[in-house]
């Protein structure tokens, strides 16, 4: 079996399984294997976000999402209020980033924990790992 894109192909070149389905994969006790270094950066298109850009490393095709990501911001980049209402994790591969008041810089790790309300600010830019098991809750700015 080798993989091809989302795909793993079996021994006749037919599709085996799509990766997109993670339940599938553990279930079926496979792995999924990318090379971020052949993904591209996609622009985060999400109302008052700029600047920041994602690469997918796992989608959830059950939940239609994808828990697992990199994230990169450019210097000065924002998102604005949030929740996560399963929690996150951050790990810093390069750059400064803000959550709240934790500021992390290359190397850093943070858990935060379900109902920790925040924004992110970066000042010279990042790249992180994040992990979120459930969907992001933007909170409305107050008027």
């Amino acid at each position: 079996m080798r993989q091809i894109g989302r795909q793993a192909l079996i021994g006749n070149g037919r599709p085996a399984f799509s990766f997109g389905s993670c339940y599938f994969c553990l279930m079926a006790n496979l792995n999924q294997l990318v090379r971020s270094n052949d993904v591209d950066w996609k622009p985060l298109r999400e109302e008052g976000v700029s600047g920041v850009y994602v690469k997918v490393l796992m989608f959830d095709e059950t939940a239609g999402r994808a828990p697992t990501i990199l994230l990169k911001f450019d210097p000065g980049a924002t998102y604005p209020l949030h929740n996560h209402p399963a929690g996150e994790e951050i790990f810093v591969l390069e750059g400064d980033i803000k959550l709240g008041k934790d500021e992390l810089t290359t190397g850093d790790y943070i858990f935060t924990a379900p109902g920790n309300l925040h924004r992110v600010s970066t000042r010279d830019g990042c790249v992180v790992f994040l992990r979120a098991p459930e969907e992001v809750v933007k909170i409305e700015a107050r008027k």
